[in-house]
């Protein structure tokens, strides 16, 4: 069941078309319509837009806060082939053609966490004049020297890590999404999760089945490909944003390379990151309070230069 305590989102489907075809992007909004957003949250790879309502919703008085399903996520569509993906460049397009639509006269703040941090950080490197601000929780950056190495096919191989592997291997089905909640919160990595955050997941991280059961909305093997895709530049990304650019990093296990503002391809003062003691790569929904905080702060920060 539902906490009621918290303030819900709004289911919201909107239109777009990305890379030459129509695409509805599904998410969840603090504002009914989900138009004119003053931030886009995005997510990590495997998880959805509803997973962090007990983190966004209460921002609903202060801020128009819409997180969106990414292609493959949730409610939105793949839309492309996973054997065929080798970067995120289709889901930062997918975010541009979100903006000519919610925000065609106004920049945003654009948010995420770990995957989404990613491709808010592309979509502002390739647009930076509809970027206001960027508030990043764990973004996946690889080091420049791992960038080079994924773009080339040399060096590590990324897509037989055992985090791709796992993620393929992953199972599909289950007879109900109660089933799915009695077996995913005894997993190691929901261990610091509230148990209503794991049950939002849940609600859209699953769809029915004709049959009566449930599968999961983000196919194993499209999260593999996402874990896998590593061909776009982010460091020359990066180079190109105007806006100011807010890092919080997980303690432990983090997937940001760069740990010092002086690291970001940008004048120091445009740029802030901070390592936020105990947490975990889920610290968006670890730490709530420091998320709200963040973007509440963020989006009085005056716009880049």
């Amino acid at each position: 069941m539902r906490d009621r305590s918290v303030p819900d989102f709004t289911d919201v489907a909107i239109p777009v078309r990305s890379r030459g075809q129509e695409l509805v992007i599904a998410g969840s909004s603090t504002e009914p319509s989900g138009l004119r957003p003053d931030v886009i949250w995005l997510h990590a790879n495997g998880f959805n837009a509803r997973t962090y309502r007990n983190t966004l919703a209460p921002l609903g008085d202060r801020l128009k806060v819409l997180a969106i399903d990414q292609r493959g996520h949730g409610r939105t569509p793949q839309a492309a082939e996973a054997g065929g993906k080798r970067d995120a460049l289709d889901m930062r397009d997918d975010l541009l053609a979100l903006l000519d639509v919610v925000a065609p006269d106004r920049s945003v703040i654009l948010a995420g966490h770990s995957l989404g941090g990613c491709v808010s950080l592309l979509a502002a490197g390739e647009a930076p004049q509809r970027v206001r601000a960027l508030a990043l929780f764990d973004p996946v950056i690889l080091s420049q020297a791992a960038t080079s190495a994924a773009r080339s096919g040399t060096g590590f191989a990324i897509s037989e890590s055992p985090l791709v592997q796992k993620a393929r291997g992953r199972r599909r089905e289950f007879a109900s999404r109660a089933e799915a909640f009695e077996t995913y919160r005894r997993r190691s990595i929901f261990a610091t999760w509230p148990e209503q955050a794991v049950r939002d997941y849940i609600e859209t991280g699953f769809r029915d089945l004709a049959s009566g059961g449930v599968e999961l909305s983000c196919a194993p093997e499209w999260e593999a490909a996402n874990f896998a895709a590593h061909g776009h530049d982010i460091w020359t990304a990066m180079s190109a944003i105007t806006a100011p650019v807010r890092i919080y990093r997980a303690d432990q296990g983090s997937t940001c390379s760069i740990v010092q503002a002086s690291e970001f391809p940008r004048p120091a003062g445009q740029v802030e990151v901070s390592t936020v003691p105990g947490a975990t790569h889920f610290l968006p929904i670890e730490r709530p309070d420091l998320v709200r905080q963040a973007l509440l702060d963020i989006e009085t920060t005056p716009p880049g230069r």
